[in-house]
């Protein structure tokens, strides 16, 4: 998809990728309406034209809240882009408030955010959603069970819509990276030592450099967006030897975490 002149909405935009992403979408010249739990009104002020919009995500209603407001600007969707996401949580001992909100930031919003734009895009045969997960959706996040249950649903997800409607003029792409220069990625992040592991395995890409990489992937419309080439060998060997890419997990948790 050609961004220029398109409708394009973007959350989890105050900052890290979603805030690359803006930049990237506004200099290919589409008009932005971009959404965080905080106003990105800093990010916004950046790009003449954007609209920035505070709004909880933990909740159906505020995603129909973002979507009709959007709407009310620049009328149908035609991307919309479900990058916010928490990392927060570390095992099924959590309390209950852990997980229901990792389930509502990184995969009930792209849910609820789908069911509001699909009638719309299927009735004009075009439409184009991107989420962002994680290479720990694919993989596996050491450290952090919350975060790998969640993301595995959002890659889930966002495969289910591809297949579905992909023949209905749906457009799906899945990004997942795996460390990147953000706050989620910093020593005092949610899933403390899980981001350790992170950095030892692989190189840390900055933002603009992801905002890039997924750019190119719209334009040629492509499902899964890896900016780390390597993690789609991971994940060709976990299918290949499931048993064996477990045991070397376990051994690199050990090296890591030093448990």
């Amino acid at each position: 998809m050609d961004l220029k002149d398109r409708h394009v909405v973007v959350t989890g935009a105050a900052g890290g990728i979603g805030s690359a992403l803006a930049r990237r979408f506004h200099a290919a010249g589409a008009r932005l309406v971009l959404a965080d739990q905080r106003s990105p009104e800093s990010v916004a002020a950046e790009l003449p034209g954007a609209v920035a919009l505070a709004v909880d995500l933990s909740t159906e209603a505020g995603n129909i809240e973002l979507i009709d407001t959007a709407e009310s600007h620049f009328g149908t969707v035609d991307l919309f882009f479900a990058n916010a996401g928490v990392a927060i949580g570390t095992d099924p001992m959590d309390d209950e408030e852990v997980w229901d909100l990792s389930f509502a930031i990184n995969t009930h919003a792209h849910r609820w955010a789908a069911r509001r734009l699909l009638p719309a895009w299927l009735d004009r045969g075009e439409g184009y959603f991107c989420s962002t997960a994680s290479a720990a959706g694919l993989l596996a996040q050491i450290g952090s069970a919350p975060y790998s249950l969640t993301k595995h649903a959002a890659v889930a997800f966002a495969e289910w819509m591809s297949i579905t409607y992909g023949a209905r003029g749906l457009k799906v792409s899945c990004l997942c990276p795996q460390g990147v220069n953000t706050a989620m990625l910093n020593s005092d992040s949610p899933i403390g030592t899980g981001g350790d592991v992170v950095r030892s395995v692989g190189e840390v890409l900055e933002p603009s450099d992801v905002a890039e990489v997924v750019h190119q992937a719209i334009n040629d419309e492509r499902f899964l967006i890896l900016p780390h080439p390597e993690v789609g060998d991971y994940l060709k060997f976990k299918g290949s030897d499931p048993q064996k890419w477990i045991t070397g997990m376990q051994r690199l948790q050990r090296r890591t975490l030093g448990y």
